[in-house]
């Protein structure tokens, strides 16, 4: 059997894997999908998350972000675009918003890819923002 390669993710099939993936928000996520806005599930996402992290939920969390990142590794520009400028930005948020343990855990957990751009991000955030 030949090895076939993977038909890459836009949005309207990153959709589908995270209804499956959170499906909490399957509901949601439906009515933002017929609404073309892949930004605002992308968004419901990270609120989702924002609420296990006040749950110190961080294994599912982290979970949550592997899943992620499988999408962001074989996506389209656009959905890599918008998982780099929405979810990987939240990411941000979510340190502040941690204990200091958890936040360590999380981005212990966190994949080198998500962490490449994460630190990239706040390289540059520093430069234009003084942040």
């Amino acid at each position: 059997m030949k090895n076939v390669k993977m038909q890459t993710i836009n949005q309207k099939i990153a959709i589908e894997y995270l209804k499956f993936f959170y499906p909490p928000l399957r509901y949601e996520i439906t009515q933002l999908s017929v609404q073309d806005n892949f930004a605002g599930v992308i968004q419901a996402t990270i609120n989702y998350l924002k609420d296990l992290l006040l749950e110190s939920k961080i294994n599912i969390i982290a979970h949550h972000i592997k899943l992620m990142d499988w999408i962001y590794r074989n996506g389209n520009s656009y959905v890599r675009d918008m998982i780099e400028n929405l979810f990987v930005r939240s990411f941000e948020s979510f340190k502040k918003h941690a204990r200091l343990e958890h936040w360590k855990l999380l981005y212990q957990y966190m994949p080198v890819s998500f962490q490449v751009i994460y630190n990239d991000q706040r390289k540059q955030d520093k430069i234009f923002f003084g942040k």
